[in-house]
């Protein structure tokens, strides 16, 4: 996969950049999304999820870390923000999610650099303007 990037003008564009992204992934898929507070990656994660099947309504798991949801796959929408790095992820079972047979959206992914496998999409989000934004997706270097 080449290096792709989109300019976003609202959330719904932002959704639907997201359901693009959802074509490229398959059973065991890990889409590692970066972006500050605000930048739209929940956002994201519902396009993706939607064009995956999911039904249910997705929020920020924040407090829950990992929410599973059941799509055409099963779909893991993971928030390491409130993770101290890649030996919580491990404590919580994150390695078996993420070698699974689902498709896993990991927020705030740079919290976890040794656990997200070679084949991960990264996806990083720049916000350029009040709901505008700079969306970069690429293979992990």
């Amino acid at each position: 996969m080449a290096r792709s990037r989109f300019d976003s003008a609202s959330p719904e564009e932002t959704r639907a950049i997201g359901k693009r992204i959802a074509r490229l992934l398959r059973e065991g898929s890990v889409v590692a999304l970066r972006g500050g507070l605000g930048a739209g990656k929940t956002c994201l994660t519902k396009g993706i999820a939607e064009a995956l099947g999911v039904a249910e309504e997705i929020t920020s798991p924040t407090y829950t870390i990992v929410s599973e949801y059941q799509g055409t796959l099963p779909f893991y929408h993971i928030d390491a923000y409130r993770l101290r790095g890649d030996d919580d992820f491990s404590a919580l079972g994150g390695d078996e999610i993420l070698y699974g047979n689902g498709v896993s959206v990991i927020e705030w992914s740079e919290k976890l650099p040794q656990s997200l496998p070679d084949h991960a999409i990264i996806v990083e989000i720049a916000i350029t303007g009040g709901e505008t934004r700079r969306i970069t997706v690429r293979e992990r270097p």
